[in-house]
């Protein structure tokens, strides 16, 4: 686990009493509204299918860009919400991590129908937000006997396992909480200079939206789509 990761895990408490509301009912809240739509943002599914045609059928490039348009957004989200330091976190913090979910639940959802999956089917929304935890958090939850399985052996289980609807948001829910609590420990620097915030959360947002877009591309084989 890199250094600031393990920071954040040590200062999330602190972020978990700004933000009380980040729960597993709040992820499967980000998650259905990133499938379906929300404010200018089309639903995942439409937002493939646009991708797609501009990319003339190319489904690897089409997410390619999926993934490059959804780490602009995440880094300009990132900016935005931290470019205030520590006077604002109140009101920051639970707004980035908000923003930071739609996001990135959007990205996989829109490759993972773009590779063929029913975002309708528990399964593989179960397997979006397995995704979100990147790939060496989702190996150590597969050792520790926590997952029975990568995102792929989720969205093609034989059936649907209800148990893991609330493990895997709340396990969302705690990751979103120690990314941002380790952006704001990085952050604390920017106090006096607060454009430093915005820098730190632009990049850390962005590159972890990449990280993931990345482990979704390889992780979901294509299957036949509809």
């Amino acid at each position: 686990m890199s250094l600031s990761k393990r920071l954040g895990r040590s200062f999330a408490p602190k972020i978990t009493q700004l933000a009380p509301n980040v729960t597993a009912g709040f992820v499967h809240q980000a998650l259905d509204r990133a499938i379906r739509g929300v404010g200018p943002l089309d639903g995942a599914a439409l937002a493939a299918e646009k991708q797609l045609d501009e990319q003339k059928g190319d489904v690897d490039k089409a997410i390619h860009a999926v993934i490059e348009n959804h780490v602009r957004l995440a880094g300009a989200q990132g900016f935005l919400t931290n470019i205030g330091g520590l006077v604002t976190m109140a009101v920051t913090v639970p707004t980035n991590i908000t923003g930071l979910a739609m996001i990135q639940c959007r990205m996989v959802a829109v490759i993972v129908h773009l590779r063929g999956y029913d975002l309708d089917d528990r399964r593989t929304r179960n397997a979006i937000l397995a995704s979100l935890l990147g790939e060496e958090r989702v190996l150590a939850l597969v050792r520790r006997k926590k997952l029975p399985g990568t995102p792929m052996a989720l969205a093609t289980a034989p059936v649907h396992d209800p148990h893991l609807d609330n493990i895997m948001a709340n396990e969302v829910a705690a990751e979103l909480v120690t990314k941002v609590a380790g952006k704001r420990i990085a952050t604390t620097v920017g106090r006096r200079v607060p454009v430093v915030g915005g820098l730190v959360g632009m990049g850390a947002d962005g590159y972890s939206t990449w990280q993931i877009g990345r482990y979704v591309d390889r992780e979901f084989l294509p299957r036949k789509r509809r």
